[in-house]
């Protein structure tokens, strides 16, 4: 599978559509540059934009669809419903407002961002998604950051008549913080796992592995990182506002790495670079 994958390959989720399998993300990227670098990204070929309420850039990276020549249809667009804005009818308004502040009709997905909430506010989200997801407002939902007893609470509520499917689990993973267990759990219940921070924020380009893998297939330690993400079967989303790593973040499908190489990136470590609510308790 993994030699065949092209910018153009996606994966199948449970609603039955389809989702790239290369996202740019658009994390902490500015409103002031967030539509010509998401431009960028679409004109190279991307198309899978990663965005968020709480990113306040989802008017920006929609309004560069259109900039960038596209139709809406042609572009998987995902926003999430704010940390801390978990809760039936928080969560309604802000599925409107997000809609509203991208001047879009639908959204391809909408993640709840993090667990936060408690176990009422979690679920009332995940009805106003599955509401949402009735009336045409996303075709598709999921969650972002739920430890295992998040999801192990969610699907008992879904199984017991709550509705709706994980379709996409978004989590930090990369060779440091691989979630095996997660993804594991995704994996058994047909949720397509995304991972955010795939190049651990450029914090690791120096660690001697991703040097020996750079040198040796004469690629970036960041293009070993997302080459590794795509060959686990994620969907990795690196983002970047610098034209030039944008481009390379994605010239990522001619080249494997090998059995060996892979076992190499297995660090069995739990190291997060950036925040991490699926130890949230509550």
């Amino acid at each position: 599978m993994a030699r065949n994958l092209t910018i153009k390959s996606t994966q199948k989720l449970l609603s039955g559509y389809e989702i790239p399998i290369l996202g740019y993300g658009v994390y902490q990227t500015p409103k002031n540059v967030a539509e010509n670098v998401t431009v960028e990204a679409l004109k190279l070929g991307y198309r899978h934009i990663d965005s968020a309420a709480a990113y306040k850039n989802e008017k920006e990276v929609t309004a560069a669809i259109s900039k960038a020549g596209l139709p809406r249809s042609e572009v998987f667009l995902t926003t999430k419903i704010p940390p801390r804005a978990n809760g039936y009818d928080s969560a309604k308004r802000n599925i409107d407002d997000s809609l509203k502040q991208a001047n879009t009709d639908y959204f391809d997905l909408i993640l709840i961002h993090a667990p936060y909430g408690g176990k009422e506010g979690r679920l009332g989200t995940w009805k106003a998604l599955v509401e949402a997801q009735k009336a045409g407002k996303t075709r598709s939902i999921g969650v972002s950051n739920f430890g295992l007893h998040h999801l192990d609470e969610l699907q008992s509520y879904i199984s017991s008549g709550g509705g709706g499917a994980i379709d996409v689990g978004q989590y930090e993973i990369h060779p440091w913080l691989a979630r095996p267990d997660i993804v594991s759990w995704l994996r058994r219940h047909g949720a397509v796992v995304q991972a955010y921070s795939p190049l651990v924020r450029n914090t690791r380009s120096e660690e001697p592995v991703l040097k020996e893998l750079s040198k040796k297939h004469g690629k970036s330690p960041a293009q070993v990182l997302v080459r590794w993400s795509l060959q686990k079967g994620f969907v990795p989303l690196p983002k970047s506002v610098t034209p030039s790593r944008i481009r390379e973040n994605c010239e990522v499908f001619d080249f494997e790495l090998s059995e060996g190489d892979m076992g190499k990136l297995e660090t069995g470590k739990y190291e997060p670079c950036a925040w991490d609510p699926t130890v949230e308790k509550d």
